[in-house]
């Protein structure tokens, strides 16, 4: 098995990430594509999250998608003109990841193709869709013109997922009937790099704009548009030439791409079947407002590959791999609830919540926190692993803040915070010590001897953190050992801890 590679289907970003991961942690992989070329048109996914950044990171385009993106820290929401109200992020602070960055889809897939073409231990072939699935208690074979055999496979390929459907997995849900239109025009417009939402606009009334800027000029508009529009016909009318010219007014404008979609709410029955595992749309659907989409698969793909690494190297048991649906499944659910909150307030579905919008939208007006009644999409944000089987509980949750943007404290389960750091006498940012093995952070110097096999690496606040900045954001008490996992997140927070209990910690981290 240890020789065999890890089948990917699908060459999408959550594919490729997964491959380019599995790679950092010496594993294998052979990337198996449908199509003969992905189609490199559209903006599709624009907005990447922060803590997705950090992913990218440790892949190898962060840098290089931040250095290109469009940087935004101000999301204004509007009602028939008038501006409601506005949220501010923080700024990239000691680090260098901004909170949010614009760059469309596909642009990314370039980054991470040109990657994995010059990584040794990926293989990508296109032209290979699977149409076959066969798995024994050592590995998975599929058929993709000819047998590919791996130790384990991942289905990241999209909504419409093969192999979803030769595992024979339910994708329950729900369909949306109002489309949305979706253009990409490059125009030299006076907006300031932020995200502008508008509800009841006179351009749409009685439903809603979204308007994103991406680099090289280009424009995202997203028009809420009834379930008969065509946007064909609309083109020849010229009724679509109007519409872009409510929002650029007698600005020259190029349509760079143009498309009609409705939006899924859905999520796959399980996300794992025997040695095979479903990743990004193949295991989720959520309406986009609120970029949860693609920033969750990315972090499906953090969270599997770790697991497969250790399970394929021998530091886990392979029991560890049911975690995964353990989490990310949890963390699907949570998407689904905060993005169908979301869609039946954007496009309402009986009289009682055409009703609540309304009332909510002229409330908001005079409110003194309009965004608490409102829901223009509550943006991406990292899952809490707080009820996983691998996080060592340390005390009630009861009043942990579950509500979407709300600050988490630094409990087992939740993603480490980030902050400058200097190690080896170079600075470096807390984060960028996470990947491929477990860190110790502990409070005072001192030389811990913990009985295991598992990989880790132990610094000492003291050491590393010379401005406190680390310590005030983990909360750190005089004696405290944070265990943070390779993803990032916090397996346990121990408070006085003896060599017996980081072991197990590790241990119970592992599956073991």
């Amino acid at each position: 098995m240890v020789d065999e590679p890890v089948v990917v289907v699908g060459a999408g970003p959550v594919g490729l990430v997964t491959a380019l991961l599995l790679a950092r942690h010496g594993v294998p992989s052979v990337v198996l594509e449908a199509a003969a070329r992905r189609d490199p048109s559209g903006s599709r996914a624009i907005c990447f999250q922060r803590d997705v950044l950090d992913v990218l990171d440790r892949v190898g385009c962060a840098d290089r998608m931040i250095a290109r993106g469009v940087t935004w820290t101000t999301g204004r929401t509007y009602h028939r003109g008038d501006e409601l109200f506005s949220v501010t992020f923080p700024g990239a602070g000691h680090g260098a990841v901004p909170p949010w960055i614009n760059i469309s889809q596909a642009e990314v897939e370039r980054y991470l193709r040109d990657l994995a073409a010059a990584e040794p231990l990926v293989d990508l072939r296109y032209g290979h869709p699977v149409s076959g699935l066969d798995q024994d208690e050592n590995g998975v074979e599929a058929d993709a013109g000819g047998t590919v055999r791996g130790s384990h496979l991942v289905g990241a390929d999209g909504g419409h997922s093969a192999v979803r459907h030769l595992l024979g997995i339910g994708f329950p849900g729900r369909t949306f009937a109002d489309k949305f239109l979706i253009c990409d025009i490059r125009a030299e417009l006076p907006f300031p790099s932020e995200r502008r939402f508008y509800f009841d606009p006179e351009w749409n009334p009685g439903r809603q704009v979204l308007v994103h800027q991406c680099p090289d000029g280009t424009w995202r508009i997203d028009w809420q548009v009834p379930a008969d529009h065509d946007l064909d016909t609309e083109r020849a009318s010229g009724a679509l030439d109007a519409r872009i010219r409510k929002i650029v007014g007698d600005v020259p404008y190029e349509i760079v791409w143009a498309t009609v979609y409705r939006f899924h709410e859905r999520c796959a029955a399980t996300f794992a079947s025997g040695r095979a595992f479903l990743a990004g749309d193949a295991a989720h659907l959520y309406a986009p407002f609120g970029a949860r989409g693609l920033n969750s698969g990315i972090q499906d793909a953090e969270n599997l590959a770790w697991k497969l690494a250790f399970v394929r190297h021998g530091r886990a048991p392979g029991g560890l791999l049911a975690s995964y649906d353990a989490e990310r499944r949890a963390a699907a659910q949570e998407n689904l609830r905060v993005t169908t909150r979301t869609m039946e307030f954007l496009v309402p579905q009986t009289p009682a919540q055409r009703a609540h919008r309304l009332e909510s939208l002229e409330r908001a007006r005079t409110h003194p926190r309009p965004g608490t009644i409102t829901d223009s999409g509550r943006l991406a944000e990292p899952f809490w692993y707080l009820d996983s089987p691998l996080t060592t509980p340390s005390g009630p949750v009861d009043g942990f803040p579950r509500e979407p943007g709300a600050v988490r404290p630094p409990l087992p389960g939740v993603l480490c915070p980030d902050g400058p750091c200097v190690v080896s006498g170079e600075p470096t940012r807390l984060r960028r010590l996470f990947g491929t093995g477990f860190v110790l952070l502990t409070a005072k110097r001192h030389a811990m001897e913990v009985p295991t096999d598992v990989p880790h690496t132990v610094h000492a606040l003291d050491d590393i953190d010379p401005g406190g900045d680390l310590r005030t954001a983990l909360q750190a008490g005089p004696d405290t050992v944070h265990i943070v996992r390779p993803d990032g997140h916090l397996a346990a927070v121990l408070p006085a801890p003896d060599p017996a209990s980081v072991t197990a910690a590790l241990h119970r981290a592992c599956g073991r």
